[in-house]
């Protein structure tokens, strides 16, 4: 990703890494991802198949709260009489023709789509990775229950997740990075 290279990196570590701990395990469920991870670093991919796609305003707060999630649209629609993509926290309406793809931090921003007309069609394909399979990676593949109070942890590593669990969101908006380059608009 070229404007989160450091978000990206994080993407593909914790999946990476949880993939590897799944293939070692005795009775393995051999998580694979669903593509390759040279191409797409999310762990899940849904199809919402319409025939007419419309959400209403939503948050998808089980998300990582910094994170990306991609919406591309599909289908078959005049994008200047609807299918619009609004990002009701930031006031937008963006024109979202078929075939557009935009990342946003879903489980921070409210988000829907408009509808399309009755002789359309309006389909979409997101992809995510839920913020608990980036904690379940951090835990060491634990639940924090078994974590905390676990006695092969010691104190230095209490102080340290404390530290982390105040100040995670700090760290994971430190994986952005300011782009001042121009921005061409189609």
């Amino acid at each position: 990703m070229a404007f989160a290279p450091m978000l990206h990196a994080f993407y593909c570590t914790s999946l990476q890494q949880l993939v590897e701990w799944d293939h070692a395990q005795e009775h393995a469920k051999h998580i694979l991802p669903n593509f390759p991870s040279h191409l797409f670093i999310f762990s899940t991919a849904t199809f919402n198949f319409g025939p007419a796609t419309a959400t209403f305003p939503h948050l998808d707060f089980r998300n990582l709260a910094w994170g990306w999630c991609t919406i591309t649209a599909l289908g078959q629609l005049d994008p200047d009489r609807g299918g619009h993509l609004v990002l009701w926290d930031l006031k937008l309406i963006v024109r979202f023709p078929p075939g557009s793809t935009i990342l946003i931090p879903s489980a921070i921003l409210h988000h829907s789509n408009t509808s399309v007309q009755a002789h359309e069609t309006q389909f979409s394909f997101t992809q995510f990775t839920p913020a608990a399979l980036f904690h379940w990676v951090y835990s060491r593949f634990h639940m924090d229950k078994n974590v905390d109070p676990s006695p092969s942890t010691g104190p230095k590593e209490h102080v340290q997740r404390r530290w982390d669990r105040v100040h995670r969101w700090e760290e994971g908006i430190k994986m952005y990075q300011r782009w001042d380059g121009p921005i061409h608009m189609l």
